[in-house]
């Protein structure tokens, strides 16, 4: 059984092989040409956290697929708590073909996957966000043509989007530079694991503190909010911090003339990205965003097998 709960699960081939389906989906759809391939399939899709992009694009990807979504709020499933997460999985894996969840704790969507009988999708934890990360790549595919000899610079929290822009451009071969804050980094076993894939792709990974260094050249800047779900009594602490790492035309000075800017949304403007750049001529912040339908509609056929 095929899972998709995090991109180091994967190898450089698969890796692409989903993102060329995303791209043939997305050409598809785009020529009127759609086909059901998951037609008479439910997707369960089970959240923790709320979500506008996530739930908007698995249930609309279900339904272009010919498939259907169902949604299960917070309020209906409390993993662990009204029910365990074993029980949880092996209930569900009985009414739908797929799972996906967004959740706060990575342990539950290993759970999820430990006991379940069906395919399992992590939608967001709290260690990765593998679904995000396969639609940046896709847009970095559109805008840029390819991975090779590109870099891709993040610049903000050492956090679980940018685990898998790690994971991702490791995979693909693409030059990673995060730069954070003192005491902000990745984990060394999230750091680890991104040298290891690294070492056999020719990838360059880099972690530094200086902001100004991992923009110098680069393709691609990328940045998130500077205080996830979950982390709302640090917010404060955070403005203090992170300012340095804030996206804005002074930064975009250091990076290619032809750099594209990526956000995977919600910003904070003002905060980790102003206005002038999130709406700017180098802003592909949307492009992003339409791609999470396109890229999870690939990953929903490649754990069903569908093709």
């Amino acid at each position: 059984m095929k899972h998709f709960l995090t991109l180091a699960d994967l190898n450089p081939e698969t890796m692409r092989a989903i993102l060329d389906l995303a791209v043939q989906i997305k050409q598809e759809w785009r020529a009127g040409e759609g086909k059901p391939y998951l037609k008479n399939k439910v997707l369960g899709m089970i959240f923790q956290k709320p979500s506008l992009r996530t739930r908007v694009s698995f249930d609309v990807a279900m339904l272009q697929l010919g498939g259907n979504g169902l949604y299960l709020s917070p309020a209906e499933i409390q993993l662990g708590k009204r029910e365990s997460t074993a029980d949880v999985a092996r209930v569900v894996s009985r009414y739908v073909n797929i799972v996906m969840a967004r959740v706060f704790s990575h342990y539950d969507i290993v759970e999820l996957a430990k006991y379940a009988t069906v395919p399992v999708i992590n939608g967001l934890s709290d260690y990765a966000h593998p679904c995000q990360g396969m639609a940046d790549f896709l847009t970095i595919l559109e805008h840029k043509g390819g991975f090779k000899g590109r870099k891709l610079a993040y610049l903000g929290d050492g956090n679980n989007v940018s685990t898998s822009l790690l994971f991702g451009a490791a995979l693909l071969g693409m030059d990673f530079t995060i730069a954070t804050p003192k005491g902000y980094e990745l984990h060394p076993a999230v750091w680890a694991i991104g040298e290891r894939i690294a070492a056999q792709t020719g990838a360059k990974v880099t972690a530094t503190h200086d902001a100004t260094e991992a923009a110098t050249d680069a393709d691609v800047i990328y940045t998130d909010t500077w205080t996830s779900m979950g982390q709302e009594e640090e917010a404060q602490k955070r403005r203090g911090i992170f300012p340095p790492y804030r996206v804005d035309d002074n930064q975009l000075v250091h990076a290619k003339d032809d750099v594209i800017v990526m956000h995977c949304l919600p910003a904070h403007r003002g905060e980790e990205i102003t206005d002038a750049v999130a709406d700017g001529p180098h802003s592909v912040l949307f492009d992003q965003a339409e791609n999470r339908l396109h890229a999870q509609k690939a990953v929903l056929i490649w754990v069903t097998d569908t093709v």
